[in-house]
């Protein structure tokens, strides 16, 4: 036990380091705290990101605290996670391509009674990372224009604490209390005739959300789910400077000067989501969510926050338990998902679009697994303002299980 622990521990390590200066970059995360993260767990992301009414007896579901209420006795389990992105953008003038590596989660989740358990996450909730150059737009109400350039990096993060409690055999609930926090920088000069103007930005936010969730199994096979994510505001702060030159003439209007700014709103998020096992262990998700970014009232200089609309439908399949060979064991995935999207740029929407396939290999006789899979999918599109993104993605989720607090009857 002391050797796996100790490997765990290097393991974590070496994984987090290895990913802790990886970002993710997308013309769209000048919007907002940047473009909101998938960090999904298991094999969720194999199925559409769909699963809000999966258990979690075999891997950690954090769609749905409600899950929870299903991890096994004496079972300990670990999850980590990271992405490859391999991105195109495409406008009406140019193409560039990027490649990321990100890292995506780190989990624990373990019973605290053999109808409930607990577990701790930490996870990206978004990730700005943007570089503009003389980009032209007009002045409101004149037939000017004005030159903008822009670059920006950071972001916020979850820190998720959940329980989950089976109050029946067929009833769950669930409860998810997340601490926000990180922090945004900004440097962005606009040309105006012959002034120019450059305000270089560093913004900090913190904040707290709640989630709640249920699961209901009408039958062995078939589960109705239901999660609400409620509104909550991220108070922000920022330290700027502000520089004007004008016909060689340079003045500091602010220096590093802090303040407090307009707070950040996070809006109402309700889910439903159902999973129906058919014979020989074919299992579908589907699932829908919501988003009332409409009732927060903000918007940006570029662009508007409008409700969004998601859906997600995935299909998974493994052999009869009676496992005579490893590959008997290999679950398969595959999935689809559509995003309306939660921003209106000229009044056009920036939705995305993927789809995705995936497999799960068992590491040992327990629950652990190596989830890999991959998605292809775009965002937004080309022309009338907007860019469009072509990605391709790999996830790697490696979930450990661990049996805990059980006598050996074989020494």
């Amino acid at each position: 036990m002391k050797n796996k622990i100790a490997f765990l521990s290097c393991f974590i390590l070496m994984y987090v380091t290895s990913f802790s200066q990886s970002i993710s970059s997308s013309p769209y995360s000048l919007y907002g705290l940047g473009s909101l993260y998938d960090a999904d767990y298991g094999s969720i992301p194999s199925i559409g990101s769909s699963g809000i009414a999966l258990p979690s007896d075999t891997f950690i579901n954090n769609l749905n605290p409600a899950s929870l209420g299903y991890v096994p006795l004496n079972h300990f389990m670990f999850e980590v996670g990271g992405k490859a992105i391999g991105t195109t953008f495409q406008s009406s003038s140019k193409t560039e391509k990027r490649n990321n590596f990100q890292f995506s989660h780190i989990a624990f989740a373990f019973p605290v009674t053999k109808n409930s358990a607990f577990s701790i996450a930490l996870r990206p909730y978004s990730s700005a990372s943007f570089k503009i150059s003389d980009l032209k737009l007009p002045i409101s109400n004149t037939s000017e224009y004005y030159t903008l350039n822009a670059e920006g990096s950071g972001g916020l993060n979850n820190f998720d604490f959940s329980y989950g409690y089976r109050v029946s055999k067929k009833l769950s609930l669930g409860a998810t209390g997340t601490v926000l926090f990180g922090n945004t920088t900004d440097e962005r000069s606009y040309i105006i005739s012959n002034s120019l103007t450059t305000i270089n930005k560093k913004t900090t936010y913190s904040g707290l959300r709640a989630t709640l969730g249920t699961q209901y199994k009408i039958d062995s096979t078939f589960t109705v789910a239901s999660t609400i994510k409620l509104p909550t505001q991220v108070k922000a702060s920022k330290v700027q400077s502000v520089e004007n030159i004008n016909n060689s003439n340079e003045s500091i209007i602010e220096s590093d000067v802090a303040s407090d700014t307009d707070d950040y709103y996070m809006p109402l998020e309700i889910g439903f989501g159902i999973s129906k096992r058919f014979k020989n262990n074919l299992t579908m998700t589907l699932d829908y969510e919501k988003s009332f970014w409409n009732d927060t009232n903000q918007s940006e200089l570029y662009g508007d926050f409008v409700n969004q609309d998601r859906f997600a439908m995935g299909f998974s399949f493994r052999k009869n338990k009676n496992i005579r060979s490893y590959w008997d064991g290999v679950q398969y995935g595959a999935g689809l998902n559509f995003d309306t999207g939660y921003l209106e740029v000229d009044g056009k929407r920036v939705n995305n679009a993927a789809v995705s396939i995936g497999v799960s290999l068992p590491v040992d006789n327990t629950f652990s697994v190596l989830n890999v899979s991959y998605s292809y999918g775009q965002k937004g599109k080309i022309g009338e303002g907007l860019i469009k993104e072509n990605y391709h993605k790999l996830s790697l989720n490696l979930s450990l299980d661990g049996i805990w607090f059980v006598k050996r009857k074989i020494e």
